[in-house]
């Protein structure tokens, strides 16, 4: 069969018409968007500021409030240490939660050896965070709350828009990563009452290596820049503006936000199809996430008796995940499958499929059926699922040791 592309969490297919819209900054408005003398400097300023414009319009911002960063981890980095270095003298107190990405746990983390203070609030068994609990882990020296607003690995939708009507109350920033959201989810950073956001281009069709951060100016967000030397982005991001790179997220962001109900149906219509159409052909599996609030996107499964990674193996033609991009290299079972609970086993055999733009129904139906393949000739080697059929409770079963 076909290569079928299953791990558009990890990156998408670059849309045609981004690449289209992207190759004159390459070779004909090559200017550097910082040179104010000449033609081709002001052509690409203007190629940048047009970009930055279409980014701010698809998460309702102003685009004087859009910063341009290399991508989705240098944001979460610029937002929170930049917070934490400006806000130090109000407080040391910042919030997270269990199921945050590496992008964000990571420098939240690195600062406590700064003298910062970190609560990390536990999820439900869906994924999802109590907003009451965010309010009750806000104290007077709190100065940042940092949420993702989708998971990278299960799809769950956290409730964004209630906590930061907490969050705007108690006088606390909220920063939230809209990476995995921006091409799923309708957002509004005013009505959400959203401080800061970080988001790409390579997750919505766009080119990799260009992100943005959304920061507030009203009312205003006050940051410590991570990258210095020249100023550029009204100094909170030096460097060189990536002129192609802006103009191709701003063609994404636009193509996503013209067609974005469409969008959302089809990748829901193939979601579903592979979610309801793999359960209904193979028993003993689970479905990790929220049901209901999660991404139309993605489905993160786990298949009793079966290692994931070797159904990965077995599954070659599919570009699938056992987990996230970020933590891919490790053998450790997901820590955001272990956050809601799910033991080690079915961690240890859970897939990330991920749809997205290009994908068809044609392909679903034939992954559908090469998992199924995949699962049962792997069952047939486990004496475990011997047992399930049997109908022993394997919960129950004393192992002797050797």
């Amino acid at each position: 069969m076909d290569p079928v592309y299953l791990d558009n969490h990890s990156t998408t297919r670059v849309d045609p018409r981004v690449v289209e819209a992207m190759l004159p900054a390459f070779t004909e408005y090559y200017g550097n968007a910082s040179s104010r003398n000449h033609s081709f400097g002001w052509k690409a300023e203007e190629l940048s500021e047009k970009g930055r414009e279409e980014v701010a319009a698809l998460i309702g911002a102003d685009s004087k409030e859009i910063i341009f960063t290399s991508g989705m981890t240098e944001s979460d980095n610029l937002a929170i240490k930049g917070v934490a270095a400006m806000y130090r003298e109000k407080g040391n107190h910042i919030i997270t939660i269990e199921t945050e990405i590496r992008s964000v746990l990571d420098p939240i983390h690195s600062l406590e050896s700064e003298g910062f203070v970190v609560t990390v609030l536990p999820v439900d068994s869906s994924g999802r965070v109590d907003p009451e609990a965010v309010r009750r882990a806000i104290r007077p020296e709190t100065i940042l709350v940092s949420l993702m607003m989708v998971n990278h690995e299960i799809g769950t939708l956290q409730p964004i828009s209630e906590i930061g009507a907490i969050t705007r109350e108690k006088g606390v920033l909220l920063h939230t990563n809209a990476a995995y959201a921006a091409g799923v989810v309708p957002i509004d950073v005013n009505a959400m009452n959203v401080d800061l956001l970080s988001f790409n281009a390579h997750l919505i069709h766009g080119p990799k290596g260009i992100g943005a951060l959304y920061v507030r100016r009203k009312p205003r967000v006050r940051l410590a820049a991570q990258i210095e030397g020249g100023g550029h982005e009204r100094g909170f991001r030096s460097g060189t503006l990536n002129t192609p790179g802006i103009v191709g997220f701003g063609m994404a962001c636009r193509l996503l936000r013209e067609n974005f109900e469409a969008e959302i149906a089809h990748k829901k219509a193939l979601r579903d199809r592979l979610e309801n159409g793999i359960l209904e052909a193979i028993e003993y599996v689970e479905v990790n996430g929220h049901r209901d609030h999660r991404s139309s996107a993605v489905s993160n499964l786990s298949f009793s008796f079966v290692e994931g990674e070797a159904l990965l193996m077995g599954l070659r033609e599919i570009a699938l995940s056992s987990g996230s991009a970020c933590t891919s290299a490790t053998l450790e079972p997901s820590y955001v499958l272990k956050a809601l609970g799910v033991g080690t086993d079915l961690a240890h055999s859970s897939i990330r499929f991920s749809v997205g733009r290009f994908n068809t129904m044609e392909e679903i139906e034939t992954v559908i059926q090469r998992v199924r393949q995949a699962v049962d000739k792997l069952r047939e080697m486990s004496p475990l699922y011997e047992m399930a059929k049997e109908g022993i409770d394997l919960k129950t079963v004393q192992w002797s040791p050797h």
